[in-house]
């Protein structure tokens, strides 16, 4: 039961650092797109960016239902 409410929170806890891992990535991708597209050429728009934000997404979004699958489990006295 211990271990379930411990993975729980790690899940919980990896959500909350990927969300703001995924801020920083997308703002410097978009600064560098803005630069790229003044000063380098680039063809690109720059809300292109926004598309790093996919895959931080798809892992919050498991590190989320993870977190509650085993809070429920801990919750139940299962395990």
């Amino acid at each position: 039961m211990k271990r379930c409410r411990m993975l729980g929170i790690f899940f919980a806890a990896l959500a909350a650092l990927l969300s703001d891992v995924m801020c920083a990535v997308v703002a410097y991708s978009y600064c560098d797109m803005l630069w790229g597209i003044r000063y380098a050429c680039y063809s690109a728009p720059a809300g292109v960016a926004f598309l790093g934000a996919i895959p931080f997404v798809i892992g919050i979004l498991l590190c989320a239902l993870l977190s509650v699958f085993f809070r429920r489990k801990a919750h139940r006295g299962q395990w």
